[in-house]
């Protein structure tokens, strides 16, 4: 089959071409960065409970020590991400704006800062219920910017059967290149991670979904996949949001996700590449997750790339070394469709952040832009991908209607993509709109 052909198999309805902005750093190799002499740890890096202290002020730890303990199924733990001494638990800054409860450690600054601590597991020998404990017990959470606890996905109900692991390669969000340099750098750690995601599901095969403007992942890929066809990779095409959740299942496999639903019911678990790399290195070594890859790139940076950053590692020091100087207001955590602007300098990197995005004064308003009256174009339902009707929701929005949006029109549905508010001549914030009305709504329900 032609190649054309198969892209437009491997694709979805919809969506926004913005411009990649990955040259910058895509063909740029994974490099360390220097540890901070004082990291924060927050004990709330994910969805669920936060982590509950191990540790106590003036107690020493070493690089890779549990210093929090899972409260719960639905929470992760801790580890030190560096050799030190705990100096406080206290509030400090996040980069949401409020202050969060976090472990404050000072880094011993002669050390050499290996990881002493980990238990090593066969992976032969595990059983499906030893793997999600086991993934658990490394503190993973999604890589792809969700901070959803990794084990929980894996923890497929018993009436539920998975056939298929959806690996997703996409990285569809402008300015990212994380999963694109780990699909080149640590191939053979995403490969054993999904082989362990494929156990601990009970899934037959799993396939790799990349973009097509990766070729040099996708051979990566394919050099080192086995040789019994279970694991395989497909290129999807290019467009944003083509690594949302939905919208993947639907392209590789022609499969629904129910509307409110879970992966699992239509027979599918999906996962980040990132998040199965770090799961086929650090479950071997029984080891928690104490450092990732993040993106630092952006006009504002002098030294833009992708690095290997300590978790708990304060902004202010990231951007020290790598030559930026502005305020906080020109920062993102994440890309600039779905990424969120810092807060604080002073917010320390979290499990979740995937790319620092750095803008400068004159990519930045410093006053909103003006909105205009929705004109009724049509544009936001000719992108939205899962075809929804932002301007109905928003005009509901604008009269408070939220229950209507959701009852009605599916607000719930939306995933925040961005797609509705990047195509609107009027410069409304349909996505603001959208995440205050579910904010609310969750307000009155509870």
């Amino acid at each position: 089959m032609p190649l054309l052909e198969m892209l437009k198999k491997r694709g979805f309805a919809h969506g926004v071409h913005p411009p990649n902005n990955k040259d910058v750093t895509q063909g740029r190799p994974i490099r360390r960065l220097a540890f901070a002499p004082r990291m924060v740890v927050p004990l709330s890096q994910h969805l669920g409970r936060p982590a509950v202290p191990l540790v106590h002020p003036g107690q020493e730890v070493v690089r890779g020590e549990p210093i929090a303990r899972a409260d719960g199924f639905l929470s992760v733990p801790m580890h030190a991400p560096a050799t030190g001494v705990i100096e406080a638990i206290d509030l400090m800054p996040s980069a949401k704006g409020p202050k969060a409860e976090s472990i404050v450690l000072r880094v011993y600054a002669g050390d050499n800062q290996q990881v002493l601590y980990g238990a090593p597991r066969e992976l032969d020998t595990l059983s499906r219920q030893d793997i999600i404990e086991g993934v658990q017990d490394t503190g993973m959470v999604g890589l792809g910017g969700a901070g959803f606890p990794t084990h929980v996905k894996l923890a497929v109900p018993r009436q539920h059967t998975v056939d298929t692991v959806v690996v997703n390669g996409c990285e569809c969000e402008p300015f990212l290149t994380t999963d694109h340099r780990i699909m080149l750098e640590y191939t053979e750690a995403l490969i054993t991670g999904t082989r362990i995601a494929m156990k601990a599901v009970g899934a037959e095969r799993a396939i790799i979904g990349v973009e097509d403007n990766k070729p040099d992942a996708l051979a990566a890929i394919r050099a080192k996949l086995p040789g019994n066809g279970l694991i395989s990779v497909e290129a999807v095409e290019t467009k944003y949001p083509q690594g949302s959740e939905k919208l993947l299942v639907k392209t590789l496999l022609d499969r629904e996700i129910p509307s409110g639903g879970f992966p699992y019911e239509a027979g599918v678990v999906v996962q980040n590449v990132a998040t199965l790399a770090y799961i086929g290195a650090l479950l071997p070594r029984g080891e928690g997750m104490i450092e990732r890859v993040v993106t630092i790139t952006g006009p504002g940076v002098k030294k833009p790339g992708n690095y290997l950053i300590a978790v708990g590692t304060p902004l202010r020091f990231v951007l020290e070394q790598l030559g930026f100087t502005g305020s906080a207001n020109q920062l993102i955590f994440g890309g600039p469709m779905m990424g969120t602007s810092v807060a604080s300098l002073d917010a320390p990197v979290t499990k979740a952040v995937s790319a620092i995005l750095v803008l400068t004064e004159d990519t930045v308003s410093e006053e909103p832009e003006r909105t205009y009256p929705c004109i009724h174009c049509g544009r936001c339902v000719a992108a939205c991908p899962l075809h929804l009707n932002p301007s109905q929701l928003g005009l509901l929005a604008a009269k408070r209607e939220y229950e209507v949006m959701a009852g009605h029109y599916h607000l719930n549905d939306c995933f925040e993509c961005g797609c509705c508010s990047y195509v609107c001549p009027s410069g409304i914030p349909l996505v603001q709109y959208f995440r205050i009305a579910k904010s609310i709504n969750r307000e009155r329900a509870a």
